[in-house]
């Protein structure tokens, strides 16, 4: 079936078409959804060799977050995707020593003419320059270990990859989601546990997890924010008493494993998904013991049930939520917008001790969204504080159901003072109040 040159002619916000060419060349084109019809602003993307599997690039939910990645540079309301018709179904291995040059597309003038909206061309009909991405990310090579699915959040793949950030490499071990491709939902630092040469990787290689550090952009800062009940925990510790903290979504673990091996807490862990748990049992070290305790079930539930049950005494004093929406139309990635409602809020505030706090991940595609967000919380918290993670996307934000005073000036905190030597120290420093 033939596609009409026609049907490029104009943007149709949301629209999605993907044809590929008999020289095995494949092409998806999208369309902004909250472009205007009549806008014209349009971009192409070359997608990087042997990638093309990677469901970044190859499914509808990947190629939207790299249309609105786009769009934070510049407003765009068409993006053009262009690469090699896919070998495989699913993402198996990548190297970038393959391609150490960034390749020169073909000649595709006359095809990304055809292209463009009608609205772009110039009055005297010539064809309007097109910037054209190169794909780039800190991703050296990576190695599919597994790829399954699980009955909540679907397909998930487990990778080594090994990364370079201003000039200097490591590995990782990550978790993603094929319903968000764009987003790492768990990566732990890995160390070979042999003589290794950089210029392989594969499945044979061992690693070994290294559970001291959180590499996770946005773990840090969540962490950081316990420290506006510090002095509260540290009384807590030196009355002999473990803090206790639950932890709505759990992926890899790694932030739970940090909060029982680096502060003490004894951690319960949620994670709707049990086939995610025994991915982090399996691939991320993660297990249950005397101090981490892990339920399968859906965490909003399991909020609720405890608030009608919970006594005084077995109250937490810390909750962080990690929790990622099923459905993005509603423009949050994070907290999931059913989170919000004002029953799932009080609930977590009646299982958090007088003095507790609760520390969430959330994601948003604008600032309205993020006021709105905000306003929730003050519906039914004392006091908001907020961390901007600093890369765009995430900012960690920190409810109290009291009024939490100056515990962020008590620099001779013992508890304070442990708590800057395991996170960065400037994620304290840019903890900030939000006015109500």
């Amino acid at each position: 079936m033939s596609l009409d040159p026609s049907t490029f002619e104009t943007i149709v916000p949301a629209r999605y078409i993907t044809f590929t060419f008999p020289n095995h060349l494949r092409v998806a084109v999208l369309d902004s959804p909250s472009a205007p019809a009549s806008s014209s602003s349009t971009a192409a993307m070359w997608v990087p060799p042997d990638r093309e599997s990677d469901w970044v690039f190859s499914t509808f939910s990947g190629q939207l977050q790299l249309l609105h990645s786009a769009t934070a540079a510049q407003p765009l309301s068409r993006l053009i995707l262009v690469g090699k018709v896919p070998s495989c179904p699913h993402p198996t291995s990548y190297d970038s020593s393959l391609h150490p040059s960034s390749p020169t597309p073909l000649n595709l003038a006359h095809l990304l003419s055809a292209l463009t909206p009608k609205s772009a061309f110039l009055d005297d009909g010539e064809i309007p320059e097109m910037p054209f991405f190169i794909y780039e990310d800190e991703l050296i090579r990576g190695s599919v270990l597994e790829i399954c699915d699980g009955p909540c959040v679907g397909t998930m793949l487990i990778e080594n990859v090994e990364l370079e950030n201003n000039g200097v490499r490591e590995f990782r071990r990550r978790l993603r989601f094929k319903r968000m491709p764009n987003f790492v939902q768990t990566q732990m630092r890995i160390r070979p546990k042999n003589e290794f040469k950089f210029e392989i990787l594969d499945n044979a290689v061992e690693f070994e997890l290294d559970i001291d550090a959180l590499v996770q952009p946005y773990l840090n800062p969540m962490v950081a924010g316990i420290s506006v009940i510090s002095q509260f925990l540290e009384g807590r510790m030196k009355a002999g008493f473990r803090p206790k903290a639950l932890c709505l979504g759990v992926g890899g673990g790694a932030l739970l494993r940090f909060l029982s091996a680096q502060l003490s807490f004894e951690v319960t862990g949620v994670e709707e998904d049990e086939v995610v748990l025994k991915i982090a049992k399996q691939y991320f070290g993660l297990d249950s013991d005397e101090y981490i305790h892990l339920f399968a079930g859906d965490g909003i539930y399991y909020v609720k049930r405890l608030a009608k049950s919970l006594s005084e005494e077995s109250r937490f004093h810390v909750i962080m939520v990690d929790l990622d929406s099923n459905d993005l139309s509603m423009g949050v990635c994070a907290p999931p917008v059913e989170f919000l409602e004002k029953s799932v809020l009080v609930a977590v505030r009646d299982v958090l001790c007088e003095e507790g706090v609760v520390v969430i991940n959330t994601i948003v595609s604008s600032e309205l969204l993020h006021e709105g967000l905000i306003h929730e919380f003050y519906e039914v918290f004392e006091e908001l504080y907020e961390i901007d993670v600093g890369n765009g996307e995430n900012i960690v934000v920190i409810a109290t159901k009291s009024i939490v005073g100056n515990d962020l000036e008590a620099n001779g905190s013992a508890f304070l003072c442990k708590l800057k030597s395991v996170v960065l120290g400037s994620c304290i420093d840019c903890i900030r109040r939000v006015p109500n």
